[in-house]
């Protein structure tokens, strides 16, 4: 196999977190060397993949974007080609493109305590090649970009129609005047909605179970306001502080009062709908607001497909598949020409590469991530993974910053390697992500785990991860140095 080269840091992907780890290494440590490996041929991750009607973020864009690199849209809610588009602009301005590596996919990673330094087996175009770092920083998100979740449906053989998954949506798919119905009721489906309902027959989103949507205005006049008062930059940076707060305080609210916010919710979806409108058939999930994530609808596009009858909500169980569409437990059967199954991704940390340790597999699964960026007792790794309850990039961009911070304090030191380790082999764990969305739920089992508390805790407040991963120390007594002397032993952080 080819050694290709070597680089101080490799990137693994260039999505919104590669680019944004990529930014951060190149200013607080411009002499080290970099590579970011991008198994597409692309940049953008999620926003150049997803091709689907509509698609559009479900996050403000003033925290979704970069902290260093204001949104000037007039559009808060911002649709895929904007993001793209402000994503590539990050990336030419910032000299990254002659970083990436396209068509490299990642396979494997060995680490050899010895050197100091991982070596990655990697596909491109066919050729599987080699490259040596001394740093890996896992950026490629969370799921399995060549598939998307469909569950088994009964029957599913005999539809005659077309069956289109939203991760992988035709180009050529023409829906005019035909009949839709989407199966899922989550952020991908009522984005589709909306989106298809002027030029489908009718749109029929098919729910299992309700969830909670709430209209936002897809402008943020605040924003657009202190833009033109204060400059870009300010006015991006005051925008983003008061955003921070509300999505916090929205969070909290949702936690500590679930019944009062489950009827304001409610309220707030009822006049968005006509009179009689079955609401809580439709829109009063089981569950309490904030235990998954809420879907925001720009300025109630969902709502408005609804009360004019372009499209419709039903919710009911599949009993089957048939020739001309799906038959429900209820009896009732919903035709249609076109099945969309938005019915989730498939959750796959670090590109589903495999990894070892001085020959010895490391087991995610067996792991406790050490203040979301690292796992136990796996040296030189590092993985962007951003809020669940906020905007994702918020703790990304914390996250690389602690990175920077912690080369660093090795350089000051002298140290090469650093691995986190569990002094307490009894500490409780949880799951690392602490929600109830079906796709985390499939894949629980699989994922690294998270302590209670400590710097073993998963933490989902960007205040508290300021503090600790901003400002606190980037060492502390389960930290494990190293340097790369033969005869020098492993030390602990003071």
């Amino acid at each position: 196999m080819t050694h290709t080269e070597h680089v101080d840091v490799l990137i693994v992907g260039a999505g919104i977190s590669g680019i944004g780890a990529a930014y951060y290494l190149q200013q607080e440590h411009p002499g080290r060397s970099y590579a970011i490996l991008e198994a597409r041929g692309a940049t953008g991750g999620t926003w150049d993949l997803f091709r689907y009607p509509g698609i559009r973020s479900d996050s403000d864009l003033h925290t979704f974007g970069y902290e260093f690199k204001p949104w000037r849209d007039e559009y808060a809610i911002a649709t895929a080609d904007k993001i793209l588009a402000y994503l590539r602009e990050t990336v030419d301005e910032n000299g990254i493109e002659r970083r990436i590596r396209f068509h490299h996919k990642v396979l494997g990673a060995a680490w050899s305590s010895v050197e100091s330094r991982w070596t990655v087996d990697v596909e491109r175009d066919g050729e599987m090649i080699q490259i040596s770092a001394d740093w890996l920083f896992c950026a490629g998100g969370y799921y399995r970009y060549d598939q998307g979740y469909t569950p088994e449906f009964p029957g599913r053989e005999r539809f005659t129609g077309q069956i289109v998954h939203p991760q992988h949506w035709p180009e050529d798919l023409d829906y005019t005047g035909k009949k839709v119905v989407v199966i899922g009721s989550g952020a991908t489906a009522v984005t589709l909605i909306p989106a298809m309902a002027p030029t489908a027959g009718h749109v029929t989103m098919l729910q299992r179970s309700p969830t909670y949507v709430m209209p936002v205005p897809a402008k943020d006049g605040f924003a657009n306001a202190a833009k033109k008062l204060l400059g870009d930059k300010r006015g991006y940076a005051l925008t983003r502080r008061k955003n921070i707060l509300k999505q916090r305080s929205v969070y909290v609210l949702c936690q500590k009062y679930p019944a009062a916010a489950r009827r304001l919710i409610r309220s707030i979806n009822a006049k968005q709908l006509p009179a009689g409108y079955p609401v809580d058939e439709h829109f009063n999930p089981t569950y309490n607001p904030w235990d998954q994530r809420l879907c925001a609808v720009p300025d109630a596009d969902l709502f408005k497909s609804l009360s004019d009858g372009s499209a419709s909500v039903v919710t009911d169980r599949i009993a089957t598949f048939t020739e001309n569409g799906i038959l429900l437990e209820s009896g009732r059967e919903l035709e249609a020409d076109i099945i969309v199954t938005a019915t989730g991704l498939q959750i796959q940390l670090f590109g589903g590469m495999g990894l070892t340790v001085d020959g010895e597999p490391v087991n995610p699964a067996e792991t406790v991530a050490y203040k979301g960026i690292m796992l136990s007792g796996v040296p030189n790794f590092a993985f962007a993974f951003g809020y669940t309850n906020s905007s994702w990039t918020l703790k990304v961009g914390l996250l690389c910053e602690h990175f920077c911070r912690l080369l660093s304090y090795m350089d000051a030191h002298g140290f090469d390697a650093v691995r986190p380790e569990v002094l307490d082999t009894a500490m409780p764990t949880l799951p690392l992500i602490d929600f109830g969305a079906g796709y985390v739920s499939r894949s629980a089992a699989e994922l690294p785990r998270q302590g209670v508390d400590g710097p073993w805790q998963m933490t989902m407040n960007y205040t508290a991860d300021v503090e600790t991963l901003r400002h606190g120390p980037v060492t502390d007594s389960h930290l494990r140095f190293s340097a790369r002397v033969a005869a020098a032993e492993p030390v602990a952080a003071r």
